[in-house]
Order: C-alpha cells, then structure tokens, then sequence
C-alpha cells in the first residue's frame, strides 16, 4: 500500500468508527402488539421506513392479549398495542402503565354470531365464546344484555374468533364473538350463520370503547420522554404512508402477518381511512380530539371521549364480574404525549381517497 492510500485510511478510520458506534448506539425499544391484526402491523412499518432513526424496534406479536398486557405491567415491553377495554383492568391491578393514545375504533369488524337457527331467546345454559376481558367478551356481554339476558344465563367458553371458528362448525358452542377474516371463513364453512350485532351499529359506536390504542410503561415514559414522544409521532408518519400508499402497505402488512393479501382490505379497506365492516383509522388529529388535547369533535365518541370510554369500560367490566369495583379512569390515561406532539404543532388530517 502506497503512503498517500495508507495515510487516506488513517484519516477515515475515526469517521467510520464513529458511523459504527453511532449504529450501535442506538436505543432498544421492546414493542409489543396484542394478536396478528393489520391495525397493529404499523410499528413494522416504522421500521420498514425508518420512521424513528434513533431507536431500534423490537416488536413481539402475542396470540394471548392477556400476556403481552403482564409483560408490559412487569416492564418487560416499554409499548403495547391492544384494546382500550384492558385499561380499568389495569387500573385495578394497579400496574404501572398507562394508555397514551386511541388509534382506531372498530367499525363493524367484531360482530357476534348465532349457529343457524338459534334466537337470543334459545341461549340461556348454552356455550357462548369469547375472549375472557378482552373486547369480545366485552362486545357478547352488552349485546346479551340488550336481549334480555345476564351473563350468568350463558356457558361463557374464553376463545378468540380464530379459535371459535372450529367450535361454531361443530355445532359446540351456539353463540361467538368474530371477527375478519375469521366471520367470512366461518360463513363459507356453515350456511345460516347469522351475524347480529356489529361495531358500525351505533348501539356499540357511540361508546367509543370499542377500538385499539397504544399502552406504554410509566417507567418508559418517566426516564424517557423523548423516545416516547418520537415513537408515537412515528406510528402516525407511519399511518400518512398507509394513506398515501395504501394497496402497497396492505401488501407488506399481509407479507409480515402471513394473511393472504386479499383478506387486509376486509379489515383496512382500500381508500387510506376506513372500510364498513372493518376499521376507521383516526388521523392525529382525530385521536388528539378524543383525548381532548386539540379543539374540534372526533368522529366516534366525543372530544375528550377518553376518559368516558374507560369510565363505560369499567361498568361493564363490572357487571361481567371481570372487576369488583369502579376505578379513577385519569390513572389509566395519560394524553400528555400527544398534547406534547400538538405543542410542537404536529398535525395530520386526511379523509378517504375517492
């Protein structure tokens, strides 16, 4: 090696240290998300498109919600995409977490369904399945209620809709919480399933308690605010390309999920906010409005909604006998995270594409 090649490799040696030690510098974040579901699927595609380039993600997807949900409580996972329905529950078992956001609400996705030929009226002593204090049981148990019955009248079985579906085909349980692609497979499989009860019908829509939302740890948040506030930024740039680009992004969702790429649209739709059936994505702006850190009204629920849904959550909670007691919904609420994101004046605001 000559004398000016040898003295050029000296002099970008310490450039490209500092480049390696700059990529290893980056912070660990331990992400994890409730079950295989699209709206959860946009922590990937933050990482996909290097959306928070100071952090390096470690997302988990959990089939048990009720898992992830005690890793985040043991502070084993800093952020958790689940349900709202868990943060009363939460609240009462006094675990150090908190939920920062509400993302999406459902829009018809859950749904509870009858075997054929089986009436409201038929369903006392008979097995009815959903996911134990997750938002189907939740769902079965107000949908029971408007007809008439308690929740003691049923056999309650605790399964997800991927795990009613052999049940509901076998004639083993006569009632379930589903929800896509799991309603169509189970439609396909028996004729005269009935659906009678859906999240687009105002009865459940208005609450505002049925939807996902973004839970974090107070100890993530105490000793570091700022990835906090950058990872909650990130997943709604995430959500602007899923806007902009939406059958592209359905594609790499369908990819990392291992769904068939056509049954995404059953629950994302095709037009970069909503699918009837499916979900309603909130802008940012919309879910500040629904935390009540930026002035205007939300399209479910109401501004500053937040705090009635875990209020409504909770009372349900508490008929079904999952909680004992009434909780200060505040201490399983913090919006300071995104009234941090509206002082540094972000906003996003989109409607469907035609």
């Amino acid at each position: 090696m000559s004398v000016k090649k040898l003295f050029t490799v000296l002099m970008m040696a310490p450039f490209i240290a500092l480049a390696a030690g700059q990529a290893m510098a980056k912070e660990k974040i331990r992400v994890g998300i409730a079950v295989s579901w699209p709206g959860y699927a946009f922590w990937k595609l933050i990482e996909k498109h290097d959306l928070a380039p100071d952090y390096e993600l470690e997302i988990t997807i959990f089939e048990d919600p009720i898992q992830g949900h005690n890793l985040l409580a043991a502070g084993q996972l800093d952020i958790y995409g689940s349900t709202l329905d868990y943060i009363p529950v939460a609240i009462e078992q006094g675990f150090s977490v908190v939920n920062v956001a509400y993302t999406n609400p459902s829009y018809g996705v859950d749904q509870v369904v009858l075997s054929p030929g089986i009436k409201a009226s038929d369903l006392k002593g008979k097995k009815v399945a959903a996911p134990e204090a997750f938002i189907g049981h939740l769902q079965v148990g107000m949908w029971l209620d408007m007809n008439g019955l308690a929740p003691s009248d049923v056999s309650w079985v605790n399964l997800n809709a991927d795990e009613g579906v052999g049940p509901m085909i076998s004639g083993d349980i006569a009632a379930a919480y589903m929800y896509e692609p799991w309603t169509s497979k189970l439609m396909e499989s028996v004729k005269g399933v009935q659906i009678v009860a859906d999240t687009s019908q105002d009865a459940f829509k208005k609450t505002g308690i049925f939807g996902d939302s973004i839970y974090m740890h107070k100890d993530f948040i105490k000793n570091n605010r700022k990835a906090a506030v950058a990872l909650l930024k990130a997943r709604w740039d995430a959500l602007q390309i899923w806007h902009d680009k939406t059958e592209e992004t359905n594609k790499f969702f369908a990819e990392y999920l291992q769904w068939p790429v056509e049954d995404i649209p059953y629950v994302m739709g095709t037009n970069g906010k909503y699918f009837l059936g499916g979900i309603y994505m909130f802008d940012f702006d919309e879910a500040a409005q629904f935390c009540g850190v930026l002035d205007g009204e939300p399209p479910f629920g109401k501004h500053a909604g937040f705090e009635d849904a875990v209020k409504l959550t909770n009372e349900w909670w508490v008929k079904l006998g999952i909680m004992k007691k009434m909780q200060d919904p505040k201490a399983g609420i913090d919006c300071s995270l995104m009234g941090d994101l509206v002082k540094q004046g972000y906003r996003q605001s989109f409607a469907a594409r035609e």
